[in-house]
């Protein structure tokens, strides 16, 4: 039976953070969490919970994560940020797995270098199963010699080995109000637009223009947006400003302006 390490990190997650450490238990042999300048509870809180809390800052967000992965003591890694949660489901799952899966001492060559889960988000106060964002399936659990996460914006887990799936999703709390959506959105296109600008990226203007409207109908019309009623509407809306700022902010970096990025916006952030 694998020992599993669960990694986390924070910013000000006081919030969020005890519902995701509580779903953590029975679960996690261990838990890293790396926090980038809280100045709430969100330390004193990981503390109780039997975390081991190190300080970094946020640079990108797949670096942050692959830092909290390099203090695991075990071989397997459960990644889930601080406004998630295993649903019961899940947890049987990765017992399961656990149970039936050996660990590396008695196992030359993994079946499987990591396991996709299935997130199931919740926006604004209801679940949402179409718009792009469901079924929506990630590598959460991996084993830190054969996965690393990549991409400063994005971050995803890069493999060297086969995937497979476990049952039951990870329930994602993303977006209280419509003020906090968009602080969200200040911080990551700011950050997608300094990415762009670091890889020589050019073009803008004519992504600026047709992009956006694209991009809203895809995500009401292709994605079934739609059928999420109001909050479909709202994310589709939002995904095209999304798209938007980030070319927008491009442009204005390619004219010689500086962007600030600002720390990442508190839960709940009008």
């Amino acid at each position: 039976m694998p020992a599993l390490t669960a990694t986390l990190i924070a910013y000000n997650e006081e919030r969020d953070l005890p519902r995701a450490l509580a779903s953590l238990e029975g679960i996690a042999d261990e838990i890293i969490l790396v926090d980038s300048g809280s100045t709430d509870r969100t330390r004193e809180i990981a503390r109780a919970h039997g975390a081991r809390v190190y300080a970094r800052q946020l640079d990108s967000l797949a670096e942050q994560k692959n830092y909290a992965a390099s203090f695991s003591s075990n071989d397997w890694v459960l990644c889930i940020d601080c406004d998630e949660e295993l649903d019961s489901r899940l947890r049987a799952s990765i017992l399961a797995w656990k149970e039936t899966t050996p660990d590396k001492a008695h196992e030359k060559a993994p079946e499987k270098a990591g396991y996709e889960i299935s997130l199931l988000t919740n926006y604004i106060g209801g679940w949402i199963r179409h718009s792009g964002w469901h079924p929506d399936y990630k590598v959460k659990l991996y084993r830190r010699d054969l996965g690393r996460f990549v991409n400063i914006l994005h971050e995803s887990v890069q493999l060297d080995g086969p995937a497979g799936r476990l049952d039951g999703h990870l329930l994602h709390y993303t977006i209280r109000s419509y003020a906090e959506h968009r602080a969200k959105m200040e911080f990551l296109t700011t950050m997608a637009a300094q990415d762009m600008f670091s890889r020589g990226r050019k073009q803008w203007r004519a992504a600026m223009i047709f992009a956006p409207p694209w991009t809203f109908f895809q995500r009401l019309i292709f994605q079934l947006g739609v059928l999420d009623g109001w909050r479909g509407w709202m994310i589709a809306w939002l995904s095209g400003i999304y798209i938007y700022l980030k070319y927008r902010k491009l442009g204005r970096l390619r004219a010689g302006e500086t962007l600030t990025r600002r720390s990442w916006p508190n839960p709940g952030e009008a």
